[in-house]
């Protein structure tokens, strides 16, 4: 994921061919970094570290796994770890930290109780159906089990950005995604049977070194770029929790 580009891309009257997801990552693979590389997955990386602190985990499940930037933060969780994901171009770059599978996050292959945490990294706008995806998520999870998913912030679709990627042969492709709203999130995880713990909506961090981040901010100002959800099984938490933002 690049920060949206869509203002210089209609300067010059071009835009990106888009392509189907499926087919965008397994374009996308060989050169998809297993880390954080751009001002909005550190971003989003960050808030997730924050929520995963004290964790106690025994089992975990990295939904979209794609070349396992989040595998390294499970594993120090201690957990034994599975990485799923619909791209088989996208697992053959992951680590061998974990056990991976090849798998649509729409019909998970796991069973009910199997997972203490399940993550979802910016991967729920390749989803049309949010409640089912979320009603799958949850259906893996034990008692008292974590949920903890991002998206991209509904600022994407209200300025009319895209996400677009770079190919090893220097072509730029976007990505088709679908928008939620954090209304559509909140629906989708109670309709799961799940309580909301926290809503996290960070902007671009204001010290971060690379040189598109100012170049964003003077475009866009400083709006919300991602939203970050963490949710549990049962009520675990105190309901006066459920909807705290930050």
């Amino acid at each position: 994921m690049r920060l949206p580009v869509v203002s210089r891309l209609v300067k010059f009257g071009w835009m990106p061919r888009t392509v189907p997801v499926h087919d965008a990552y397994e374009l996308w693979a060989p050169t998809y970094p297993p880390v954080a590389h751009n001002p909005l997955m550190r971003t989003e990386q960050a808030v997730v570290e924050t929520l995963l602190r004290g964790l106690h985990i025994r089992r975990a499940l990295d939904v979209g796994t794609g070349s396992g930037r989040y595998l390294p933060l499970l594993a120090a969780t201690g957990a034994s770890i599975v990485g799923v994901d619909f791209s088989k171009a996208m697992l053959a770059q992951g680590r061998d930290r974990a056990r991976l599978v090849c798998g649509d996050a729409r019909r998970l292959p796991f069973g009910r109780d199997a997972f203490d945490l399940v993550v979802a990294a910016l991967m729920i706008g390749d989803i049309d159906d949010l409640s089912s995806c979320v009603r799958e998520m949850a259906g893996t999870l034990t008692r008292d089990g974590h949920l903890i998913y991002s998206d991209f912030h509904p600022s994407w679709a209200f300025n009319g950005w895209r996400r677009t990627f770079r190919t090893g042969d220097g072509e730029t492709l976007a990505i088709p995604y679908t928008p939620h709203s954090i209304e559509e999130h909140l629906d989708a995880i109670a309709s799961a049977g799940l309580q909301v713990v926290a809503v996290r909506e960070p902007r671009l961090h204001g010290d971060d070194a690379d040189p598109a981040v100012k170049a964003f901010r003077r475009k866009w100002g400083n709006p919300p770029v991602v939203v970050i959800l963490h949710a549990v099984r049962e009520g675990r938490f105190a309901a006066g929790d459920a909807s705290r933002r930050r």
